[in-house]
């Protein structure tokens, strides 16, 4: 018999073709619905697939007796109860460097709608407005660019500011020996550095609103800030106030704190450009990701270790 799978976040109809392959899928993508999806089928499942904004909470897991394996589709865990699955004997893994090369190129791509305006530049050109009407953007290029967050995406996102002939500092929550990129021991002295700030820092309650009012202020009203982590990590009644006000001049945002509802503070603020979560959103990254998966459940249901443990 194939081991049950409750997949607790969005997949296509070729993933869930591909999963029930091997499993007996219980598809559930609709967080209203998880409950009573564990009620009907929770003393079967062996393995629960999710993702990081979703997670599973620690009653969630008791009422799965014979859970052995919490697989994140992605690299974040943040609402994965990592601790109570442990506790438990139950392993945990996640998609970490399944996606990192699209969640990079993604905010470069915010980086430069936002910094030289491209979605406003693209509405005036089709209301017939020419380029002698118009502010001129600034360049994205020869600037100081600062990463909150280098690991393993951060990492790839400073990759791709040396091609911009960037100056790359960073905040981690210790200083790497493996990168030469200046580092500061904290995200105010950072921004005050930095011209564009990018957050690559994991979600949770140890980053719940490290960009708030003081950091905005620090990179100052010719700054942007760019987001490809997780919403709860900047303030946003913070953000849309100090864009308002002219201490910032822009960001692009393809998380935060409302999702899946947008954020309704920034929706008539032109200096902002959003995306619905989709930085690691690819063909190709999804594939990797659902691959990854299933060859993280294979070795452990095989007796193995995973390709990617937490």
């Amino acid at each position: 018999m194939k081991p049950v799978l409750l997949a607790l976040s969005f997949l296509s109809e070729e993933h869930c073709a591909q999963l029930s392959e091997t499993f007996d899928l219980v598809y559930v993508p609709d967080a209203p619905q998880h409950q009573a999806a564990i009620a009907e089928h929770g003393s079967r499942v062996r393995v629960v697939l999710t993702i990081g904004s979703i997670g599973i909470t620690p009653a969630q897991i008791d009422a799965l007796p014979s859970l052995t394996l919490i697989c994140a589709l992605g690299a974040g865990y943040e609402n994965i109860a990592v601790a109570h699955a442990k506790a438990r004997g139950i392993v945990v893994a996640n998609g970490a460097g399944t996606n990192d090369d699209c969640v990079a190129d993604h905010a470069f791509g915010l980086l430069i709608a936002a910094v030289r305006g491209i979605p406003k530049l693209d509405t005036a050109t089709r209301a017939g407005v020419w380029r002698t009407a118009l502010p001129l953007p600034p360049n994205v290029s020869h600037k100081r660019f600062g990463i909150i967050g280098l690991g393993t995406i951060g990492k790839k996102i400073a990759q791709r500011a040396l091609g911009f002939d960037l100056q790359v500092g960073y905040h981690n929550r210790s200083e790497r020996t493996d990168v030469p990129y200046r580092y500061f021991g904290d995200v105010k002295s950072l921004a005050e550095w930095a011209d564009f700030l990018v957050v690559a820092t994991p979600g949770g309650p140890g980053t719940q609103h490290l960009v708030n009012a003081p950091v905005l202020d620090a990179l100052g009203p010719r700054g942007y800030v760019v987001n490809i982590a997780r919403g709860s990590v900047i303030d946003t009644a913070a953000l849309a106030l100090a864009l308002r006000e002219g201490r910032l001049a822009g960001a692009g945002l393809d998380v935060y704190e409302s999702e899946p509802a947008p954020p309704a503070e920034l929706l008539d603020l032109d200096t902002v450009v959003l995306t619905p979560h989709v930085g690691g959103w690819s063909p190709e990254a999804v594939q990797a990701s659902v691959d990854r998966f299933v060859e993280n459940a294979r070795r452990h249901l095989a007796g193995e270790s995973p390709v990617s443990p937490v």
